[in-house]
Order: structure tokens, then sequence, then C-alpha cells
């Protein structure tokens, strides 16, 4: 089974966004998958070359020659990038997913714990947020505060 094989229960990749590639194709150029997903072609065959990417088929002159699979697979590798997974992880994530059925358990497993990780950032976020948030109605009040008084200053001058 490669990365890009689905199951029934798991496509281990990431729902393939509309729109972003042309209707019908299913055979993109290193250079077109840079365009559709931001990465750098370096990127890419780093990703080949580490196990991240399944093997990528070839044409009858040695180009890589990425599929809808492949670029589904590199969307769910953008997210697990954002989640802050690190790279062994998620290459071992993949090792997996080749492996077969039989590694769920250790998918969910691996998956969890990102998740748990995930949730701490968000509340350590909201946190840092709820600090911003503080200091930003400080300022605000205190910048109201600063240009009233200013203000009464300048009034009372011109009165006196």
């Amino acid at each position: 089974m490669t990365v890009m094989e689905t199951t029934s229960t798991d496509s281990c990749a990431a729902p393939p966004r509309p729109g972003r590639r042309p209707q019908g194709q299913d055979s993109y150029t290193i250079s077109e998958v840079v365009a559709f997903t931001g990465l750098t072609a370096h990127t890419l065959r780093w990703y080949e070359r580490i196990g991240l990417m399944p093997h990528i088929d070839r044409s009858h002159t040695g180009q890589r020659r990425y599929s809808n699979r492949d670029l589904d697979w590199l969307d769910l590798v953008g997210k697990l990038r954002l989640t802050g997974m690190p790279v062994a992880d998620m290459v071992r994530y993949a090792e997996l997913v080749r492996a077969g059925d039989h590694t769920f358990g250790e998918r969910f497993d691996l998956l969890e714990a990102t998740r748990r990780d995930v949730l701490a950032r968000i509340a350590e976020l909201q946190d840092t947020l709820a600090v911003l948030d503080r200091k930003i109605d400080f300022y605000s009040g205190a910048g109201r505060r600063f240009e009233q008084e200013r203000y009464m200053d300048d009034t009372t001058e011109q009165a006196g």
C-alpha cells in the first residue's frame, strides 16, 4: 500500500481544496506543484528523500509527475506542519500509512498525541491573547485619558 492509497476508514489526506487544480488533470510537474502548494522544489525533493512522500512517478524523460493523491497528501503534511508535529513524527506517520491498515492504532496514538499538543498550544495562545487584550484596553483608555487631560489643560490655559 502506498501513502496515497485510501482505505474505507482513512484517506490519510486532507480533503481536496476546490479550485486549486485544473479540472480533470491528474499529472503535474514539480513546478506546477510548487505553484499549487507554495512549497519549494527543494522541499518537495527533500520530502521524497526522507520518506515523507511516497515514490513519485516519473515521465519517460525522468521528470517527477505528481498525482492528485500526492497533492492531497501534501495538503495533509502542511496541516501536520502547522500543528508543530516534528518531521520525524510525520515521517513515522507516512511509514505507518504505507505499512497498511494494521497500523491504525499506532497512527491514532500519534495523531492523538499531536492533538493534545495542539490543544495545549491553543490554551497558551488564548492566555497570551487575553494578556494582549488587557494591555490594549489599558493603553486605549490611557491614551483617551491623556488626550482628555491635554485638552483640558489647553482650554484652561486659553481661558486664563
